[in-house]
């Protein structure tokens, strides 16, 4: 009986710690893969604009290490731009719409306004990424 009640004390903190770190925001290093399988062929391996496809672009891939607006990384518009919605029916605009392929399960973000928003947890590690390699 006794080892039955600690079982349980075990299992129940086990599931607990479990939903604490689905809920917390990734970390940079989570985003990397997404954007070595997502962004670098545009983009380049460390988000110069120079990756391998660039060349061939028109306009070229901008430099996502200069995303800062007055010293604040614009999470809102970034993570518009990766689902398309920021972007749309703008001419000449070839970016992919990736928000369909980042999702799953949610982890509470502030966007810049203050407020905790549900948003897939690979889409928040790619911006976790991209926040992470800014030059300014």
């Amino acid at each position: 009986m006794k080892y039955a009640g600690i079982a349980a004390g075990v299992a129940a903190l086990g599931v607990l710690v479990a939903c604490v770190q689905a809920t917390t925001m990734p970390e940079a290093a989570d985003g990397r893969r997404l954007y070595v399988e997502n962004c670098a062929q545009c983009h380049g391996s460390a988000g110069q604009g120079d990756g391998p496809w660039a060349k061939e672009m028109t306009p070229t891939p901008p430099a996502l290490t200069q995303l800062m607006e007055g010293g604040t990384f614009p999470r809102a518009r970034v993570l518009s731009t990766i689902d398309g919605y920021h972007r749309a029916q703008i001419p000449g605009q070839q970016m992919p719409e990736f928000g369909a392929l980042l999702t799953g399960e949610t982890v509470p973000l502030d966007t810049g306004d203050g407020v905790m928003t549900p948003t897939p947890r690979p889409l928040a590690a790619l911006l976790s990424y991209l926040e992470s390699i800014q030059e300014g």
